[in-house]
C-alpha cells in the first residue's frame, strides 16, 4: 500500500489521529514532563507545518514532531528536549529566523512498527528542513533500548558498538545509517518531578524508603525522596547532527504559521 507524507498545515484534518499516536509508546511518567506540559499545544497551533503524517490507506501510521530554532550545533544544551521546545516557541514569538530544524519526537503505531517507518519519518524531517532553507537537522534521541540498562551511564551505552562497527543502539542506527553523528550527551534532557503517590500510581511500584529506583521505561534511577515526599528523574539523551543538502525553499518568517 502506498505511503504518503504530510504536514499538519497540508491536512490539519489528520491532527487527531496524529494526537492519538502521541502517548502509545511512551511510558505514562513520561507524559508528565512540565516543559512538554506547558508547550506542547503550541506545535498543533503554532508550527502545523512542521508537523509530519505519513499515511497507509488514508490512516496515520507514523508522526514527526519537530520545531525551528536559531541555534547553532556548536554548544547544544544539556537540557534538549526541555530547551529546545521551550526556546522555539519563545523564538516563533520573537519572530526570529531558525537556523536549524530540531526533532523532538518520532512515533510509529504499534501495529506497523518493524516496517521502516522510523526511518522514513527521519527522511521526511530532514526534506522538511532542506525545503525550509534550514542548514541541519538536529535531535535530542532518546535510545530505544537504554531503559534495559539503566545503570549505564549514557555516556558509555554510546560508545557499545556491534560487530560490524554500528552502533548497539537501533534508534542510534537508524541516525546512524543516514549519516547522522553524535555530538553530545543532553544529561538532563527531560526533568519529571512528582510525589511519591504520583510516581506509584505512574509506575505501579511502591517505595517504601528514599533512594534511587530504577523503574520500567526509565534511561536512569528515578530518585525518591519520602521526606520532601518527592520523586526526581532527569531524563539523559544524545544529541545527534545531520547536515541537510541545501532546500530551493527558503523560511520566510512572515509566511502564515
Amino acid at each position: 500500500m502506498p505511503r504518503e507524507i504530510f504536514t499538519l498545515a497540508q491536512r490539519p484534518d489528520l491532527e487527531g489521529q496524529v494526537r492519538r499516536l502521541d502517548p502509545e509508546t511512551l511510558p505514562e511518567f513520561m507524559l508528565h514532563d512540565a516543559v512538554a506540559n506547558r508547550y506542547w499545544e503550541r506545535l498543533y497551533s503554532g508550527f502545523p507545518e512542521f508537523q509530519l503524517a505519513i499515511c497507509e490507506g488514508g490512516k496515520v501510521v507514523a508522526a514527526g514532531h519537530t520545531i525551528p530554532l536559531s541555534w547553532g550545533t556548536g554548544d547544544l544544551p544539556e537540557t534538549g528536549f526541555d530547551a529546545a521546545l521551550e526556546q522555539g516557541v519563545r523564538e516563533f514569538e520573537e519572530r526570529r529566523s531558525p537556523a536549524v530544524l530540531c526533532a523532538l519526537l518520532a512515533i510509529v503505531d504499534a501495529k506497523h512498527q518493524g516496517q521502516g517507518l522510523s526511518r522514513l519519518i527521519l527522511e521526511a524531517m530532514r526534506s522538511l528542513a532542506s525545503e525550509r532553507g534550514l542548514e541541519a537537522l538536529i535531535a535530542p534521541v532518546r535510545p530505544t533500548l537504554k531503559s534495559s540498562y539503566p545503570l549505564t551511564p549514557m555516556e558509555r551505552y554510546i560508545e557499545w558498538r556491534r560487530n560490524d562497527g554500528l552502533f548497539f543502539d537501533p534508534w542510534m542506527r537508524v541516525h546512524q545509517r543516514l549519516g547522522a553523528e553524535v555530538l553530545k550527551v543532553a544529561p538532563r534532557s527531560m526533568t519529571i518531578t512528582g510525589n511519591v503517590a504520583e510516581w506509584e500510581k505512574w509506575t505501579g511500584m511502591r517505595f517504601p524508603e528514599s533512594g534511587e529506583y530504577v523503574v520500567p521505561g526509565a534511561l536512569r534511577p528515578v530518585l525518591m525522596d519520602l521526606e520532601e515526599d518527592l520523586g526526581l528523574y532527569e531524563e539523559p539523551n544524545v544529541w545527534m547532527l545531520h547536515e541537510v543538502p541545501a532546500g530551493k525553499a527558503e523560511f520566510n518568517p512572515e509566511s502564515p504559521r
